[in-house]
């Protein structure tokens, strides 16, 4: 009786420690979410009662011309370039972080800084970067004999690329580097020493020892980085481009956005964050399944 009352009060404390972090979910997470699917199914510009019209904003979504189908495919086209490009650097960035060198907490420093920098800042740092007329990056072609540089952030080509450039500088990509880094330091040495003595160079032992060894670090940032790149795409492109050129860069985030404070159209950009959350699970259940073939848990 006693040992039972004993494990009663102790769950107690337990719950009453973890309470606050209930509380926070229920109130900044899970009541947003539920509320969002009620809004989903309704008609509300943020004056008088919303409007009940069940499954109308869905239909009109997937309807011909509203451009969703746009907007996803925008979205699907940042989100793989955004995370390898984030996954490359990070990894290389990593890697150059483990060799034996002078000033290395320099070198840490360095590649860190930028990933702490705001990102709203970054983006209008970037877009001065690039800019047609007065950027530095074509003035430095135009110094090598490039004359005809292109219109970075107005071309529905280069677009893209710039924004993978801009990824390199992001958050996600510095906290992913300092998390390989602790991953590489946990290869067993052995390992290494048992690829010396067969001859393996560099390479050879970074493929067949380094990643299979990191290959459940590598899908912890492969999903977090997904997840990243489908929610905070907006606050790259919102500030960088806008969702142009022709709404090339109109990704989910910044639909959702436009339809939320610039038309106050808010059933229909709940609809958005409904159809965005589904498509995020989705994708990170498809990462975790393929993942059970090439990930080495041993």
């Amino acid at each position: 009786m006693v040992n039972r009352a004993k494990g009663i009060k102790e769950n107690l404390w337990a719950y009453g420690f973890l309470s606050p972090w209930f509380v926070g979910f229920l109130v900044f997470t899970g009541g947003p979410i539920i509320a969002s699917f009620v809004l989903s199914l309704t008609r509300w510009n943020l004056l008088g009662t919303p409007e009940f019209v069940g499954l109308q904003n869905y239909v009109s979504m997937f309807s011909i011309g509203s451009g969703f189908v746009n907007s996803l495919r925008a979205t699907l086209i940042y989100t793989v370039i955004s995370v390898a490009v984030a996954i490359f650097s990070s990894l290389f960035m990593a890697v150059l972080l483990n060799f034996n060198v002078k000033f290395l907490g320099i070198f840490r420093f360095c590649f860190f800084v930028p990933a702490v920098m705001p990102s709203v800042a970054m983006a209008f740092a970037f877009q001065l970067i690039f800019h047609q007329q007065m950027g530095i990056l074509n003035y430095g072609l135009s110094q090598i004999g490039i004359t005809a540089a292109p219109n970075w952030l107005n071309d529905t080509f280069w677009v893209w690329p710039s924004l993978g450039i801009v990824t390199i500088f992001t958050y996600s990509t510095g906290q992913m580097m300092l998390i390989f880094s602790a991953a590489l330091k946990e290869v067993p040495e052995q390992l290494y020493e048992a690829c010396d003595m067969e001859g393996a160079n560099f390479f050879q032992r970074f493929i067949h020892v380094t990643i299979p060894c990191i290959s459940p670090i590598i899908l912890f940032n492969v999903v977090v980085g997904t997840v990243n790149s489908f929610n905070s795409a907006f606050s790259i492109i919102f500030p960088l481009t806008d969702g142009g050129p022709a709404n090339e860069t109109n990704v989910l985030s910044l639909e959702l956005y436009n339809q939320a404070f610039r038309m106050f159209n808010m059933g229909y950009a709940s609809a958005v964050a409904v159809v965005l959350f589904l498509i995020v699970g989705a994708v990170a259940i498809v990462q975790f399944r393929i993942s059970k073939n090439v990930v080495n848990y041993d």
